[in-house]
């Protein structure tokens, strides 16, 4: 009978996993105390997060939250996250790094174990109630944007092809209709085409259609605006890494057509918790 050993995004994750762990080790003293991109966490907090996450979908007790509740928190997600972040704060480099090594290698085995319908199963999920090979897609683009931000913390750029990456783009390139036609409010009729350059050549073309942003592979004319950017740049404002103003003052983005339009999607990219 098939089982959890059977499920692609399993081996991705695998592969994801043993990419951070790599990295990780790779990385001086100094650098684990590097700040990244996350807001009021350091490289060390950043791998702190992703043990945490783990641990909680293996039912592990979690550690009592901060008190106070730290400046940059915004909601319980992120003081539950906090906690396993300040209870780790203190610890040795390589404590840390094993740990993130056994719990993700708990997950493997406990994922795999499981049958193959148990992916199939409904469930919570930071996108909604969906089935649990979703959510583990979900946790592939996670875990690759945090990889990312250790890379881009300690100036070590890597890792942007391959399944992880791929599934990661793609997920952040699915979430672009929403972006365009409800958070930038571009008006019906209009395509906005986000022009990727860098490891991976990638278009998506946006056409709203009845106040709904739809992929389009089939657009014929010329896209009202058209936004170009590095692969690294798409992610990071998708993931509110960077904001819109901030990439756009810095000559990040570069737009034609509808200037305006074009800004107005930019600024709003920033959709991920």
């Amino acid at each position: 009978m098939p089982t959890g050993a059977d499920e692609p995004v399993v081996g991705i994750l695998e592969h994801e996993w043993d990419g951070i762990v790599s990295l990780a080790l790779e990385l001086g003293d100094g650098e684990w105390e590097m700040p990244s991109e996350c807001p009021g966490w350091a490289v060390r907090d950043v791998m702190a997060h992703m043990i945490g996450t783990e641990r909680t979908l293996l039912g592990d007790a979690p550690p009592p939250l901060p008190a106070p509740i730290p400046p940059h928190v915004r909601n319980d997600v992120g003081a539950r996250n906090e906690a396993w972040v300040l209870s780790r704060r203190s610890r040795p480099a390589r404590e840390v790094v094993e740990e993130f090594r056994a719990v993700t290698t708990r997950r493997l085995e406990d994922m795999r174990s499981w049958p193959a319908e148990r992916f199939d199963e409904l469930g919570p999920s930071p996108v909604g109630e969906v089935p649990y090979r979703e959510f583990m897609n979900v946790r592939v683009m996670d875990c690759w944007i945090h990889e990312q931000d250790i890379r881009v913390a300690t100036a070590r750029p890597g890792h942007d092809t391959g399944p992880a990456a791929q599934l990661a783009l793609t997920r952040l390139a699915s979430a672009m209709p929403f972006v365009v036609a409800k958070q930038a409010g571009a008006p019906d009729g209009a395509v906005v085409r986000f022009q990727l350059r860098g490891a991976t050549e990638r278009r998506i073309d946006v056409a709203v259609r009845d106040g709904r942003g739809k992929a389009v592979t089939d657009n014929q004319g010329e896209p009202d605006a058209v936004l170009g950017m590095d692969q690294d740049v798409f992610w990071r404002l998708a993931s509110g890494r960077v904001t819109g103003p901030a990439a756009r003052a810095a000559g990040l983005v570069d737009m034609r057509g509808d200037v305006g339009l074009g800004a107005r999607v930019v600024d709003a990219m920033a959709f991920m918790i």
